[in-house]
């Protein structure tokens, strides 16, 4: 028989409703409630708490079949059909990424649609597909970082059974997969944690009421996040996560949650004989959020390399906006590439203070390379964009090409997100389906006055709630084998068929890296030991004072005995003899 246990220190009585009958609770000195009832495996119920008499979903419910505010679903992990028992998992250090949405990746938008393109990204060449929250919100699309229930499947997509066929199958391709998972912060629709206990905190953060992990009777909200973290590489097999903003988590513990969570992170890897990988997106240019827990740091894996974003895509594309402004040279560039962080103690004019730690990047007593992760765009530097147009609306060809070869040719980390690839034509734009009229409306006027601030005109921002919004950011996968779309392709299959086979590209550490650039004349050469990637990110040709065997260029360059003239907006990579 099930055994229904619920964290519910608030409420005076808590009563179990298991397919609408009614079952007495007992509780715990620890404020767990408990009852064994005999029921179906695939039984819904949820809680009464006190009086009221609305049935609640479970904080850790597996299945919302009916949405966030409806009844839990029981879902048995130990009965899922795997195939996967051979697979051996893989670090991500040194792989490359693909970031995708799984409601805009395929035209249907579910998981076993994803299921039907995972030969083509093997074919790419990348190593894990990264998901995008499929944690259960409010609505039956969005971004997925307004969860609310975080140990359940979102059902649109497939629910957790649609998840296991998934992960199962990307596995039995060679691919890892991560998951996306948001601790910092709860969705405004659904949220009925609250009601249970103390979850939320005094802090706050841009997205709402900060999560209690620091605060009085913050224990077991700890373990509630460290749980569901825990459960989607244990019972879905994931191979790591993605972890949303930690830089929003306040923890004044003196261990913080993402060393503990690094720590049962590795016990748990031993316990399955498999690597996982945590992966944080954090804005702090702190070395301690990868720096080994016996050095001192909070031992995660690797982390979001913002400063390598900005500083190329602003060398490549001109825009100096916003959190842009102090990047653009190819001083900057250069910089950033040879120490991860631009900022690392120095004045961020955008925040109008200093920012950031300098990373130790030499291979006797530093961090490798690897542990930070570069890319040419992600799902927010696209979707939080005001119209959410991608680098491929604004850039040429070669641009892109320049951009890619800039990351895939580093030693970091790289991650694409869906469809730069190919240089898709399709925006990925801000979209949300919230049920309640008001929070909709809430959402419309919050994004418009949001960019008007910075002088949109409001009537140019894409209506988040408008379902057209959300049928907008789907790939249009029909465009993949034309064109200037297929030109692109192929030199990104090319460009990380080189990383993958190439032992000088396999060097994880920055100081052996060397970087010369010109400003005026607009080149850039990374010297990876025996393969230079030169790129002029200029629109007329220059000649570069580097030369050898051509291995890969996006425009056939002139290579001479002293040096090579690039075409306009391309990139050669060359081995010195």
């Amino acid at each position: 028989m099930p055994d229904f246990r619920v964290w519910a220190p608030k409420p005076e009585r808590v009563t179990l409703d298991v397919e609408g009958a009614v079952h007495e609770m007992t509780r715990s000195d620890d404020g767990w409630w408990h009852a064994t009832v005999d029921a179906p495996s695939d039984a819904r119920y949820g809680f009464l708490l006190d009086d009221d008499t609305t049935v609640l979903p479970d904080p850790r419910s597996a299945r919302q079949p009916d949405g966030v505010h409806e009844r839990s679903q029981l879902w048995d992990a130990d009965a899922a059909a795997w195939t996967d028992g051979d697979w051996p998992g893989r670090s991500v250090e040194g792989a490359v990424i693909y970031e995708l949405h799984v409601g805009t990746f395929t035209p249907e938008g579910t998981f076993d649609s994803a299921i039907a393109k995972l030969d083509y990204l093997v074919e790419l060449g990348v190593d894990f597909v990264e998901l995008m929250p499929v944690n259960s919100f409010a609505g039956t699309h969005g971004w997925g970082y307004d969860g609310v229930l975080w140990y359940s499947v979102h059902e649109p997509y497939g629910g957790p059974d649609g998840l296991v066929r998934l992960v199962d199958a990307c596995h039995a391709r060679g691919l890892g997969v991560l998951i996306d998972a948001v601790f910092n912060h709860l969705g405004p629709s659904g949220n009925y944690l609250p009601k249970f206990g103390p979850y939320l905190s005094s802090a706050s953060n841009p997205w709402g009421e900060g999560i209690n992990i620091a605060d009085a009777d913050s224990d077991e909200v700890r373990r509630y996040i460290i749980g569901c973290a825990l459960r989607w590489m244990r019972d879905f097999h994931a191979d790591g996560l993605r972890l949303d903003a930690v830089h929003a988590l306040v923890d004044t513990t003196a261990v913080h949650i993402l060393e503990e969570l690094s720590t049962e992170t590795d016990w748990l890897s031993r316990q399955l004989g498999r690597p996982l990988s945590l992966v944080a997106e954090s804005d702090l240019n702190d070395p301690r959020m990868i720096t080994p827990r016996d050095r001192g740091g909070y031992g995660i894996t690797a982390q979001w390399a913002d400063d390598i974003h900005h500083a190329i895509h602003t060398a490549v594309s001109g825009e100096r906006q916003g959190y842009y402004a102090d990047f653009g040279s190819l001083a900057t560039l250069a910089q950033t590439l040879r120490h991860g962080f631009f900022h690392a103690g120095t004045y961020s004019s955008f925040r109008r203070r200093r920012h950031g730690r300098p990373l130790d990047t030499t291979e006797e007593t530093g961090i490798p390379a690897t542990r930070l992760v570069a890319y040419t765009c992600t799902h927010d530097q696209v979707g939080n964009r005001a119209l959410g147009d991608r680098p491929s609306q604004n850039l040429t060809g070669g641009q892109l090409a320049v951009k890619a070869a800039l990351v895939l040719g580093s030693p970091y980390t790289a991650m694409l997100f869906m469809g730069e690839e190919w240089g898709a034509s399709s925006p990925f734009q801000f979209f949300s389906s919230h049920p309640e009229p008001e929070l909709a409306q809430a959402t419309r006027d919050g994004r418009k006055a949001e960019f008007a601030e910075h002088g949109w005109d409001a009537d140019e921002i894409p209506d988040p709630q408008d379902p057209q919004t959300f049928q907008r950011s789907k790939l249009i996968w029909d465009e993949v084998d034309s064109g200037e779309h297929a030109r692109l392709l192929r030199t990104y299959r090319d460009l990380i068929a080189l990383r993958h086979g190439e032992p000088d590209f396999a060097d994880p550490w920055l100081d052996h890296l060397t970087v010369d650039y010109d400003e005026e004349q607009r080149w850039i050469v990374l010297r990876r030991n025996t393969l230079h990637v030169a790129c002029n990110l200029g629109a007329e040709p220059v000649r570069v004072p580097v030369t050898g065997e051509l291995v890969l260029a996006w425009d056939p360059p002139d290579i001479g005995d002293s040096a090579t003239e690039l075409p306009g907006h391309s990139f050669a990579i060359l081995r010195s003899g």
